[in-house]
């Protein structure tokens, strides 16, 4: 899980995301503690903290006093239309002003799209 160019904290709040997007870590469920998360990946128990603060920010993990944390209602939409528009960011738009270089409309890009989706299969290239 260590990615050397990112901040720990942040690999363990996604990671925490991962599981709840992905649905091994279902709304209303108990996270994992800090002390978990800080044995499992073998890095302080601050640092695992500062992850799981960071989630109680933003809403998507709640604290129930004398019990842990648990997953927020609406935790795992809330997730994805994040994921959703920084996809977006990261990827569509690059793309596009791309294709307009190359004069490309948005046509073009859907066939484009489209023929990559189904001959590739989801096998990277």
């Amino acid at each position: 899980m260590v990615d050397e160019g990112r901040p720990l904290f942040l690999q363990i709040a996604e990671s925490v995301e991962d599981s709840i997007i992905d649905g091994s870590l279902s709304e209303q469920e108990q996270a994992p503690s800090t002390n978990e998360l800080a044995a499992f990946h073998r890095i302080n128990p601050a640092t695992a903290a500062k992850g799981i603060a960071m989630l109680t920010d933003k809403g998507v993990l709640v604290k129930r006093r004398g019990i842990g944390m648990f997953v927020a209602d609406g935790a795992r939409e809330l997730l994805l239309t994040e994921r959703r528009s920084a996809f977006a960011d990261r990827y569509l738009d690059p793309l596009i002003a791309e294709a307009r270089k190359l004069g490309l409309g948005p046509d073009d890009l859907a066939r484009l799209l489209t023929e990559r989706a189904t001959t590739t299969k989801g096998t990277s290239r």
